[in-house]
């Protein structure tokens, strides 16, 4: 009797493992990272699905070997997961999720590997279904996308960002900077990025209220002018209303002075009639 052995089940080793990946090239594939990690987590700040992170090693094969090449992605997002600090990313410890979008930063050491055997992991082995490469010193920019079993090039808008249907953001190479831009075309802050635009947005908005203010105290200052300037206008119709009054006083009282000197020549020629002297032959 042939005795039918079950089969052998594999043993995965603990599931707390920490990371462990090499340090990164330069201080530009660093800057890369933090960069992507802290917009990306910033602009899903309300959200808990997910778990992006960088220079991280995966955990997927009990039969994983440490491979001097084959090291953990750059960048990679998990989406449907619970969002919370982990020391890797352990597929069996994580209902069996691979990443869903990975980045990688070239460099001229890593180039080949992430072009060709990275490549293929991601494709036939992780599945994982947006894939880019960019390098921050050359600014070469790849994507790839899944269709079938097969990676596709991801063809660029006249932008010439990437789509990741995945996270529903496009990537693109902004200031030599590999950046997540949304589906309407806005870059995806940094936070310090948000922070300066804040601070810009209060001193603007400062500005226009120093603007307004000046404006304020200019029309304030132009109806003073011009309340100003009624007052002498009405000031000098009442100066030309009293020298008029003056005038017609004058007048007045040159006539009422002729008619005291025609009746006083009158009393006089009457005087002197009544004298009996004419008052015409008087010099």
């Amino acid at each position: 009797m042939v005795q039918i052995q079950p089969p052998e089940i594999p043993t995965f080793p603990p599931g707390d493992l920490w990371s462990d990946e090499p340090p990164l090239e330069t201080y530009r594939h660093l800057e890369e990272l933090i960069i992507l990690l802290t917009s990306l987590n910033r602009f899903w700040s309300d959200r808990t699905d997910y778990f992006a992170a960088g220079n991280m090693t995966v955990y997927y094969s009990s039969r994983q070997r440490k491979d001097e090449e084959l090291r953990g992605p750059d960048f990679f997002v998990v989406m449907d997961t619970e969002r919370r600090e982990r020391k890797s990313w352990v597929v069996w410890e994580e209902d069996g999720k691979y990443p869903n979008v990975i980045i990688e930063v070239l460099s001229d050491s890593t180039s080949s590997v992430d072009k060709n055997k990275k490549k293929q992991l991601y494709q036939n082995v992780w599945r994982t279904r947006d894939y880019f490469w960019f390098h921050p010193y050359t600014l070469e920019f790849k994507g790839f996308t899944l269709v079938g079993r097969n990676y596709v090039e991801i063809e660029p808008n006249a932008q010439s960002w990437l789509w990741s249907d995945e996270l529903q953001l496009y990537l693109g190479v902004f200031n030599e900077r590999l950046r997540f831009f949304t589906p309407e075309g806005e870059l995806v802050l940094t936070p310090e990025e948000e922070a300066d635009a804040e601070r810009q947005k209060v001193e603007l908005e400062r500005q226009r209220a120093d603007a307004e203010r000046q404006q304020a105290d200019l029309e304030r200052q132009r109806a003073d002018a011009e309340r100003q300037r009624a007052d002498a206008e009405s000031q000098q119709a009442e100066l030309e209303r009293q020298r008029a009054d003056a005038e017609r006083q004058r007048a007045d009282a040159e006539s009422q002075q002729a008619e005291l000197e025609r009746q006083k020549n009158a009393i006089l020629r009457q005087k002197l009639l009544e004298l009996g002297v004419n008052p015409d032959e008087i010099g």
